[in-house]
């Protein structure tokens, strides 16, 4: 049975949303799955220019808890990405994405997990930050692991790795291609947030759709339990160490 949204975790993909449409961030673009919907987004990544990935567009999946922001999203690559963080099946492998346990074994750093400040636009800029440096401590694909650090340590010499990056971004941008989409390939076109064209007043979601009506979300309850659970002074929901 499918767990109710909580009445926070609609506020906050609904601010999130409107802000990135109003004020789209450099890098990426978003859009809900289905305008019925707001705990699903398709995410679409431009590659960075001077990086392998250059002229990419790079589609994905991201898929919100209920309990958002207190447990983090998931992320799943529709694009085909050979990198050494992103499972077969797309899936994606961070460590901003992952439950803020203490789990030793798994190398990281409480500090490096999830917490509730982090929000869809510093998880999306920190995959991009991921594309090109990748965590090949604990990949997630060992054989794209292998062949990254081969092209790493060979400085450039064996490109097996670059040239499959460099073919999978070209057939990525093809698709944008098809779509009407204008792929940036410099840093200046980059970082012109003007590139995406505002949304006009007819094309605007209204977000007050998404609120208790459509989820049947019991608001009173829901604020009063944060008040108690702050005037008892527990701020575990806030991520701290």
């Amino acid at each position: 049975m499918t767990a109710t949204p909580s009445s926070s975790a609609v506020r906050a993909l609904s601010l999130e949303y409107k802000s990135l449409q109003e004020e789209p961030v450099e890098g990426f673009r978003v859009k809900l799955l289905n305008e019925d919907n707001l705990f699903e987004w398709e995410v679409a990544i431009f590659g960075p220019p001077e990086t392998l990935y250059q002229g990419g567009y790079f589609k994905a999946h991201m898929k919100f808890p209920p309990d958002y922001p207190y447990s983090p999203p998931s992320i799943r690559f529709l694009t085909k990405v050979w990198h050494p963080n992103v499972y077969e099946n797309g899936d994606l492998c961070i460590s901003i994405l992952h439950p803020p346990v203490d789990d030793p074994q798994s190398g990281e750093l409480p500090c490096e997990r999830w917490n509730p400040t982090q929000n869809v636009q510093t998880i999306l800029l920190s995959v991009i930050s991921l594309l090109n440096e990748p965590n090949t401590y604990s990949p997630a694909n060992v054989d794209a692991s292998v062949m990254y650090r081969r092209w790493r340590d060979s400085h450039g010499k064996d490109n097996e790795y670059a040239n499959i990056i460099r073919r999978q971004a070209q057939a990525a941008k093809a698709e944008a291609e098809k779509e009407g989409i204008i792929v940036p390939l410099t840093l200046e076109e980059y970082c012109i947030k003007s590139q995406t064209k505002p949304i006009g007043p007819e094309h605007q979601l209204d977000l007050t759709d998404f609120y208790d009506d459509d989820y049947d979300l019991d608001t009173e309850d829901d604020d009063n339990a944060s008040v108690e659970s702050y005037a008892d002074g527990d701020d575990s929901g806030n991520g701290e160490s």
